[in-house]
């Protein structure tokens, strides 16, 4: 055996950190891109496009595949598909294939919010889960944060097929991990769907899912897409080409965005156990991070003052990640974790086929501080959903408090 057998939330991270580094694989090495496959940002940018489209046709159904055969089985699959979507790459280096590629690489990434939730749901005891899910979210982006440093070194170091190259092993060491797990890593307990049946609840219906608050939760996912996406993925080339930044601290800003968000979601489990109120620390912890991205966009920052403004900013977008997964759990019906995952996380993968496009062209026209002024506008937009979220919730308990003191 390659590897020691080790625990359920330590495989499944192993799995979420590998996606995304895939997810960020491209856009770390957007600035580079160009020059070596001959191309514009708004083919590039398309590139990422295909990558969410296929993503968002595929997730839902892949969380009903995930609740029939199985979560592991399926999160295996995708591991191995991402990583020879990208090997190929370091092999076929044309812009035609990296379409390709990025279309396999985009049904592989349609697996892993639906398997991921899926196994933490079963197997990680209730009092537990708060913990398991900032972890499991942590684990995703340090995945996305260690992307740009890494792939640009292995790419400055031996070109951009060896980078590609790289980032393939990272899923074979990810699926190796779980191919050498035993499935007693899951706990013993029957799935929510098996005891409902047993006691003869009536089973979860495909189109039962698609409730209000599934929708509400899909579009405030496809919101925090678009408020970060533009700064994870094209702020390098908006302050190299913009700003007068040199690539060495541009680098620097966004990876102090992406580690920052990641201690973020470490905070954002700790403070939701302790609050009520997620809506409302959610919507105060976007509302500051628009403030500092606004100052960004402004232009006129110093390049460590900027450096300390984006890691503020990720630290902030951050928080809200543990109580957003948590709330998708609480409104999944027993059994259908997979499928509700599956649905709402369409909401990134919505976000992402739109915004590539959108901030690509706006670079290629020039526009560099709009890459920050668009995060703004998108940031603004979640505190306002999160704000109506919060209110209509808020309504619900003084409803069922006022009935429950009817009913003594």
């Amino acid at each position: 055996m390659i590897f020691p057998r080790f625990n359920l939330l330590t495989q499944v991270s192993a799995g979420h950190l590998v996606s995304h580094l895939h997810m960020m694989a491209l856009p770390a090495l957007l600035p580079v891109l160009p020059g070596a496959m001959g191309v514009g940002f708004v083919e590039l940018g398309l590139a990422l496009s295909v990558f969410n489209i296929v993503s968002a046709l595929v997730q839902a159904p892949l969380g009903f595949a995930v609740d029939r055969f199985g979560a592991r089985r399926i999160l295996m699959a995708g591991l191995l598909l991402g990583s020879c979507s990208f090997g190929s790459l370091a092999v076929f280096g044309s812009y035609a294939w990296l379409l390709v590629a990025m279309a396999l690489a985009g049904l592989a990434n349609g697996v892993y919010h639906p398997a991921d939730y899926a196994m933490l749901s079963a197997g990680i005891q209730g009092s537990r889960m708060g913990r398991a899910f900032s972890i499991h979210t942590f684990s995703g982006f340090i995945g996305g944060a260690m992307a740009p440093g890494l792939l640009m070194g292995i790419a400055a170091l031996g070109g951009v097929r060896w980078a590609f190259a790289a980032t393939a092993l990272a899923g074979l060491v990810a699926w190796l991990l779980l191919r050498t797990g035993a499935s007693a890593t899951e706990a013993p307990k029957a799935h929510p769907h098996q005891e409902a049946t047993k006691s003869g609840a009536p089973t979860v219906r495909p189109l039962s899912i698609l409730t209000p608050a599934i929708a509400m939760l899909t579009l405030l996912y496809v919101l925090l897409s678009l408020s970060t996406s533009s700064i994870e993925k094209f702020s390098v080339s908006a302050l190299v080409g913009g700003y007068g930044m040199n690539l060495p601290w541009a680098s620097t800003a966004v990876t102090a965005f992406l580690f920052s968000s990641a201690f973020g979601v470490l905070a954002g489990g700790a403070l939701a156990d302790r609050t009520r109120r997620h809506g409302l620390v959610a919507a105060a912890a976007f509302a500051c991070a628009a403030i500092l991205t606004a100052l960004v966009a402004w232009g006129r920052l110093p390049e460590m003052v900027l450096v300390l403004c984006l890691g503020a900013a990720g630290f902030l977008t951050g928080v809200i990640a543990p109580s957003r997964d948590m709330l998708v759990r609480a409104a999944a019906p027993a059994g259908a974790e997979g499928r509700a995952f599956g649905i709402v996380s369409t909401g990134f993968n919505i976000g992402g086929a739109i915004g590539p496009v959108l901030f690509g062209w706006l670079l290629d026209r020039g526009h560099f501080g709009a890459i920050f002024g668009a995060a703004v506008v998108f940031m603004t937009l979640t505190v306002g959903l999160t704000l109506v979220q919060e209110h209509r919730a808020a309504r619900r308990r003084k409803l069922a408090a006022f009935g429950g003191a009817t009913a003594s």
